[in-house]
């Protein structure tokens, strides 16, 4: 199994990477918006460069909440020609994802919500050029307590993938009937620590069609009032791929440092 892993240690101007989950109508502001930008550069007997940025917003007006988040990661590293034995950078990762989903609360301080997610992500070295996908159904606060609380939804949508062109075969795109189901479990574990746990998974309908399924856990540790540092790590799971040229799972690990305003 191959693990594309990232270590991002030095962050600017960084946020907490939230789901766009139901969870997140619990907080207090009407808008919340928070940037992440980090990197790690490697020199000595070898040399890289590591950029990861985000972009999170989220609006919540009566039983209403807007979700958006946007991240990117891309990598350089050197590398030697062997034909004229010299050494550039080149683009060893570059990868980015878009989240947006709604919620609408059925009872004021209800437990039960409907909601809409669309999704978007693109990776240079993925066997699938882009993914998208839609889904829209019906969500529960199964579990909450002032220390912790458990969200899932789940319901019918329909995902686009563009498949790279191969040595023997060209480009081509698949449109598929999902079943989609989120969950994301939020722990306090004490007033400086947080952990949590996110789950999605894209079933395809259909048998023989490409599935996809994501895990993110986090740990994120309060340095002073409005800034974290965090842990999270990432799998990435794709059930049909050119084996003979990509893997079916891919991971990313991070360290970040993270700001909230």
């Amino acid at each position: 199994m191959k693990a594309k892993m990232t270590l991002t240690a030095l962050c600017l101007l960084p946020f907490a990477a939230t789901s766009a989950f139901a969870e997140e109508a619990n907080k207090d502001s009407e808008l919340t918006m928070s940037a992440e930008l980090g990197m790690l550069l490697k020199t000595g007997n070898s040399k890289s460069g590591d950029i990861k940025a985000g972009f999170n917003v989220k609006h919540k007006k009566d039983q209403w909440t807007n979700l958006l988040e946007i991240n990117a990661l891309g990598k350089k590293s050197e590398q030697k020609n062997d034909e004229t034995g010299e050494k550039d950078y080149n683009t060893t990762d570059n990868k980015w994802d878009l989240k947006a989903q709604t919620n609408y609360t059925l009872q004021e301080q209800g437990k039960n919500y409907l909601y809409a997610n669309l999704s978007y992500s693109q990776d240079k070295f993925l066997n699938f050029k882009s993914q998208s996908s839609f889904s829209t159904g019906w969500g529960r606060n199964w579990y909450k307590t002032e220390t912790s609380s458990l969200f899932a939804d789940i319901g019918p949508g329909i995902k686009y993938d563009e498949i790279r062109a191969t040595e023997t075969e060209p480009e081509t795109s698949e449109t598929n009937f999902i079943v989609q189901a989120q969950a994301l479990y939020t722990a306090q574990i004490n007033e400086h620590v947080e952990f949590k746990q996110y789950l999605v998974a894209r079933q395809a309908v259909e048998s023989g069609k490409n599935s996809f399924y994501q895990s993110e856990t986090s740990i994120t540790t309060k340095l002073i009032e409005s800034m974290q540092l965090k842990f999270s790590f990432r799998v990435d799971y794709n059930s049909e791929v050119d084996e003979t040229k990509f893997e079916n799972t891919d991971t990313i690990t991070s360290f970040t440092l993270v700001y909230n305003f």
